[in-house]
């Protein structure tokens, strides 16, 4: 690939919970991912911490799901992705989750109906 040519990235943010924000990119070869942050703005965006404290903060980058350090070298076609710090550990919330909506049953089995609303025959 020469240097000349422009590499096509994708910027992701989970700036919220269930909104992703998502900024497309055509960068120099050899762009790292602080560069297309960068570029993107993300860290004018409202609510966004300063690029030296979102690591501070617990916010990390990674390029298709995979955490990179900020001076990883992009290739084309990437997916650069922020993502915010997690408030509630998944675990847990799945717990609560259950414990909340009661044991499931294995398919093909049913709760016995309550007896004591129907009319005895």
């Amino acid at each position: 690939m020469a240097s000349a040519e422009l590499l096509s990235i994708e910027v992701c943010v989970g700036v919220a919970p269930r909104e992703v924000r998502t900024v497309t990119l055509r960068l120099p070869a050899g762009s790292t991912l602080a560069v297309a942050l960068h570029e993107a703005g993300v860290w004018q965006w409202p609510g966004m911490p300063l690029p030296d404290q979102a690591a501070e903060q617990g916010w990390s980058v990674g390029v298709w799901g995979r955490k990179e350090a900020v001076g990883h070298v992009l290739r084309d076609g990437d997916r650069v992705e922020l993502v915010r710090p997690l408030k509630v550990d998944p675990k847990e919330a799945r717990r609560v989750r259950y414990r909340k909506q009661g044991e499931k049953l294995p398919k093909g089995y049913h709760r016995p109906k309550d007896r004591s609303e129907t009319p005895a025959g």
